[in-house]
C-alpha cells in the first residue's frame, strides 16, 4: 500500500504522474480524511483530476484516529493532512508514504517510515519504462515549477533519467 499526503498527490496530479502511479501500481494507494479535503476541493486542474480518481475508487480514503494527530502534528511541526498519512503508514505495515514535505520526510526517518517523493515515482516510472525519456524530462520540469525542490535535487534527478535511458539501450 502507499499512502499519499496532500503535497504529494497534489505534484503527482499537476504534473501528469498520477494516472501513470495508479495504473502501474498493484496495491491500494490511499489518502487520510484531511488529504481528501485539501487535494481535492477547488476547480483545478489537479483537484478535479484527484477528485475523479476518488470518485472512481482508484485512490481509498481512510479515517484516522484523531487522538494522535495533534501528537503528531506538534512532534514534527506538520500540517493535518501530512500527520493524518504519517498515522496511516505506521497504522499500515508495509506500506509506503509518499511525501514531499520535508518535516514529514524527517518524521519517515525517525519513525522508521519508508518514503518516496513525487521525484522518486517519476523516476521508478522511467526505470520501468512506462513513460518514455521525453516524457518523463516534461514531467520534471512540472515538478520543478510546481514544487519547492532545491536546483541539486532536480539536476539530481535528470542525471537518474538519463541513467535509465543508457540502462536500458544496455538491455537491448
Amino acid at each position: 500500500m502507499i499512502v499519499l499526503d496532500s503535497s504529494t498527490i497534489i505534484l503527482l496530479a499537476k504534473a501528469e504522474i498520477l494516472d501513470t502511479l495508479l495504473n502501474s501500481y498493484k496495491g491500494d494507494v490511499i489518502i487520510p480524511e484531511a488529504v481528501e479535503r485539501e487535494s481535492a476541493a477547488g476547480r483545478t486542474f489537479d483537484a478535479l483530476l484527484i477528485k475523479k480518481r476518488l470518485e472512481e475508487g482508484r485512490i481509498k480514503v481512510k479515517a484516522v484516529n484523531d487522538e494522535k494527530v495533534d501528537r503528531i502534528m506538534g512532534d514534527f511541526g506538520l500540517n493535518t493532512g501530512e500527520a493524518e498519512a504519517i498515522i496511516l503508514a505506521l497504522e499500515s505495515k508495509g506500506s509506503v508514504l509518499g511525501t514531499d514535505d520535508r518535516n514529514a520526510i524527517n518524521a519517515c526517518k525517525i519513525l522508521h517510515i519508508p518514503f518516496t517523493t513525487a521525484i522518486g515515482v517519476l523516476i521508478r516510472s522511467r526505470e520501468k519504462n512506462l513513460v518514455t525519456k521525453k516524457e518523463a524530462i516534461e514531467r520534471l520540469s512540472k515538478l520543478a515549477a510546481y514544487g519547492w525542490y532545491k536546483k541539486e535535487i532536480i539536476e539530481d534527478a535528470k542525471r537518474r533519467l538519463e541513467y535509465a535511458e543508457n540502462a536500458e539501450r544496455k538491455d537491448r
